[in-house]
């Protein structure tokens, strides 16, 4: 089966068409060579595929016949990928909810009160001094 049409029965990629597309951007390895879409799979073969920034590490178990539902989908596959990849997402994911590109509109609520803490601590300091 090629590999794209099986990511697609296995259920990572909605239409066979993002599975395509996937490979054509090399998002897909077999066996640690980045895969074209027409590459056959095999039992047994690895394969990492990088979708929403997390590498993906599945064992091919079987070739379905066509899609499969998810209840099913553990018998095609062995999901590997380790834990570590979807801690570093999580992490990213803060990030992106806590820092904003400087000039993206106005402040929050909390930007703004966190502004006036520091200009208070400032002027305090500054009492202090004099």
């Amino acid at each position: 089966m090629r590999i794209d049409k099986y990511l697609w029965c296995v259920r990572y990629f909605k239409t066979r068409n993002i599975g395509t597309e996937a490979c054509k951007k090399g998002h897909v390895k077999l066996n640690t060579v980045i895969a074209k879409p027409s590459r056959e799979v095999l039992p047994m073969d690895k394969i990492i595929v990088r979708k929403n920034q997390i590498n993906y590490e599945l064992t091919v178990l079987d070739i379905p016949q066509s899609r499969v539902s998810a209840k099913l989908v553990n018998i095609y596959r062995l999901d590997t990928t380790p834990a570590s990849e979807f801690e570093s997402n999580e992490l990213l994911q803060y990030s992106k909810d806590y820092y904003r590109k400087k000039g993206t509109g106005r402040p929050t609520k909390k930007d703004r009160r966190d502004i006036e803490d520091y200009i208070d601590e400032s002027s305090d300091i500054k009492k202090d001094e004099e």
